[in-house]
């Protein structure tokens, strides 16, 4: 199961790195270096889906967050650059998902929202949900300033360590398997370690059960090869929004939320890079469950 984990990290940095490309099963397969059938039965393990509703998804995702955002782009743009065939699939398979089609789900879409979300209706017709905010505007930026202190600093390139968690809950494994394998080098424990995480999808739109976070441990310097589960990442360094503060797990969502809030407010717009968190204490050490955290944002 380890090595098949580790050709299907690859495969999934592949299919990100070219979402806007023909992604056929046979293609795909030949970078996992298996055949197409089982290649097919390997990644549905897995991922929990199969390779065709994985790339639809993540190319419909996509689509949707820049709908929602980005309320000047042409939706004949937005379908030609993530590879849709012609614009009349784009808005079928669109509505197919979220149905609705592109340009009502453009105009559904508030100005500011949380999460896009999936509901069932009673005729069985999947509805989109706009998730607003945990609370009104005014009562989120009190609770920041009292929670967080916000910093728009330049932060390192960092070297990590990292293990690919589908799904919020597979995340603390992911940690658990990370630490294992830092123990058997010698990296772990280890005065100043950071243990970060990196968000690889988007929580506004991606499922919970779904989304993709890399598990990482800052390292002195880069992995030379992939091991095991463990492989090589680099996280780029620049310009970030930085949120510092002792908050419990209940208040990671309502950090994010509050922190691209401020973005907005204070008019920076986001980079074409990963969100992440750093990590400078334990919450099982803590008698409340607090932690030490850094919620980093890169912005231009």
């Amino acid at each position: 199961m380890e090595e098949y984990k580790k050709r299907i990290v690859k495969t999934i940095q592949y299919i990100d790195n070219h979402i806007d490309a023909e992604l056929s099963l046979e293609k795909v397969s030949e970078i996992c270096a298996y055949s197409p059938f089982h290649f097919h039965r390997i990644f549905k393990l897995v991922t929990g889906e199969t390779l065709q509703n994985y790339i639809i998804r993540k190319k419909i995702e996509k689509s949707a967050l820049h709908l929602a955002v980005h309320k000047n782009m042409e939706i004949k743009e937005i379908c030609w650059d993530l590879g849709f065939s012609n614009h009349s699939v784009f808005c079928k398979t669109f509505k197919k998902y979220y149905g609705l089609a592109p340009t009502k789900f453009r105009r559904s879409a508030p100005e500011k929202f949380h999460r896009i979300l999936q509901t069932q209706s009673k005729n069985g017709q999947v509805e989109t949900v706009f998730s607003q905010y945990i609370c009104n505007i005014e009562n989120l930026l009190n609770w920041t300033r009292m929670n967080l202190k916000i910093e728009v600093k330049e932060m390192p390139e960092m070297n990590l360590a990292s293990i690919m968690s589908l799904g919020m809950a597979n995340v603390e494994p992911s940690f658990n398997i990370l630490i294992d394998w830092a123990k058997k080098k010698n990296l772990f424990p280890r005065e100043n370690l950071k243990m970060i995480s990196v968000y690889h999808d988007s929580c506004k739109i991606t499922p919970l059960d779904k989304v993709r976070i890399h598990a990482c441990m800052l390292l002195d310097e880069k992995l030379q090869q992939q091991e095991g589960e463990v492989f090589s990442e680099t996280v780029e360094g620049g310009k970030y929004i930085v949120g510092s503060g002792e908050v419990t797990l209940d208040d990671f969502e309502q950090c994010w939320v509050s922190l691209f809030l401020w973005m907005n407010e204070n008019n920076y717009a986001m980079r074409r890079t990963f969100p992440y968190e750093i990590y400078h204490s334990n919450f099982k050490e803590h008698p409340d469950g607090k932690m030490i955290v850094d919620f980093c944002i890169p912005v231009h």
